[in-house]
């Protein structure tokens, strides 16, 4: 199976200057971990996680004042389409993240992430007593 037979075509893309808070709120409600940072000034695309977020509000941070700009990661792993399943997760378990942000032709066109992977590799559910047996 094949990255774009499993990633996620939402893709949320927020700006430098907007707030935690506000990509919290975003990412809240379309039920997403990850945010696609778009910084044409700098260095072009990065992604903010809710971990970024938890870890920033945990370490007393404003989630008020700070700002995504701050706490993107920009040193990302792009995956192809094309990728396998295993691919992508080769590369999130050798990075250490979550995520992968899923580039074709000019731009982001979807996301990729371990749960997205891990619903693929999951036969599909039974019921409680098939799993009793």
């Amino acid at each position: 199976m094949l990255v774009r037979d499993a990633m996620s075509t939402l893709v949320l893309t927020i700006g430098p200057a907007h707030t935690l808070r506000q990509a919290a709120r975003l990412m809240s409600a379309r039920r997403i971990g990850a945010a696609v940072v778009h910084d044409p000034d700098t260095c072009g695309l990065g992604i903010i996680t809710e971990r970024d977020i938890l870890n920033a509000v945990g370490a007393g941070q404003d989630p008020d004042v700070e700002t995504a700009s701050t706490h993107t990661t920009t040193d990302v792993v792009f995956a192809s389409p094309t990728w396998t399943l295993e691919e992508a997760a080769e590369a999130m378990t050798h990075g250490g993240f979550r995520h992968l942000i899923v580039l074709d032709g000019d731009g982001p066109i979807g996301i990729v992430s371990v749960r997205d992977i891990i619903r693929c590799w999951t036969p599909a559910r039974r019921r409680p007593a098939e799993l009793a047996v």
